[in-house]
């Protein structure tokens, strides 16, 4: 049985070459950064706020050993000739530590992006915290080139099953999906106003104003436009747009990041307030009146994401254009 690389000797140059590059790309990046982290466990990182810390869960010698593990993932991946799921899954399952590791990153990057340089925004932090990002984004890449290597009887798809079908109506978990995304955005809003708008730290009307609007777009016409014909096709009230084919990036690369983030990030929170909550620590309410805001706000950005990055799969599946090679 001829491998892969044999049944497409027209592609196999360039692939093995991009494999290389990308391979390259992670062991520098683990050398690189695994050094930074391993400098911080020994001599001591710096004081990051607000809390403390540039990383969440895989701290001090932990990131040393992500960094580390990360570079023997992707050898391996580099190295193998057969398709192997637990490999695959293993490349999956680190790059999602080491995104989690950085999920702190998300409130920072929103900070950002409304210009919110307060005295807890910190330069340093930020840049850290989108390096470990970067390793993430590198080992993903990889391992999505060697399912597409591998996986399946496409060396340039990988994909299962009959021909195309084209545009197909969403399935009935991804409708369900996406309204629970915006289920979860209004809930956190809906508890936001329980609890009083005026605990919300002031900011300028203008800022206000973008951020609510923002807030809206990400938590109800983007989830909404993943399962609906609107967000194939412009629909008639956008002036300019209607009846033009909406690029499906325009609404994939913004629904991916933002469903990682928040599943990420809240869950970590999640996380800790379950462990507070069972130490008989208690939380730190922000002044919001209580530890049960904390639990259904976390909650309800956390089904937002899940929902959201369900949605966007779906979306992702049935907007994908054949494939030129096979025809899936």
């Amino acid at each position: 049985m001829t491998s892969t690389d044999e049944a497409a000797p027209g592609h196999r140059g360039n692939r093995s070459g991009d494999r290389d590059l990308v391979t390259w790309s992670v062991l520098a990046w683990a050398a690189g950064y695994g050094a930074l982290r391993l400098y911080w466990a020994v001599a001591g990182s710096p004081w990051f706020p607000p809390l403390g810390t540039d990383l969440l869960v895989f701290t001090g010698w932990w990131s040393v050993g992500l960094c580390a593990a990360a570079a023997a993932t992707a050898v391996a991946l580099r190295r193998a000739r057969t398709w192997r799921p637990a490999l695959a899954a293993t490349g999956w399952a680190v790059a999602g530590a080491i995104v989690l590791a950085c999920a702190v990153l998300l409130p920072q990057l929103v900070a950002t992006l409304f210009l919110q340089f307060g005295p807890r925004y910190d330069a340093g932090a930020l840049a850290s915290r989108s390096g470990c990002l970067a390793g993430a984004a590198l080992l993903a890449v990889l391992t999505v080139r060697y399912q597409r290597r591998y996986r399946g009887d496409c060396p340039a798809c990988a994909r299962r099953g009959g021909p195309a079908t084209g545009w197909t109506a969403p399935p009935r978990w991804a409708v369900a999906a996406g309204w629970a995304a915006v289920a979860g955005c209004l809930t956190r809003l809906g508890a936001q106003v329980v609890v009083g708008l005026d605990t919300v730290s002031p900011l300028p009307v203008a800022v206000t104003v973008g951020f609510e609007v923002g807030f809206l777009m990400a938590g109800v016409l983007l989830p909404l436009a993943l399962v609906h014909g609107w967000g194939r096709v412009w629909p008639r009230w956008v002036p300019g747009l209607r009846g033009r084919t909406v690029p499906r990036r325009l609404l994939l690369w913004p629904a991916f990041a933002l469903a990682v983030g928040l599943v990420c990030y809240f869950g970590v929170g999640l996380g800790q307030l379950a462990v507070q909550t069972l130490g008989g620590g208690g939380t730190d309410d922000g002044g919001t009146g209580g530890g049960a805001f904390l639990w259904v706000a976390m909650a309800a950005y956390w089904v937002w994401g899940a929902g959201l990055g369900a949605a966007a799969w779906s979306y992702h599946l049935r907007s994908r254009t054949a494939c030129a090679r096979c025809g899936r």
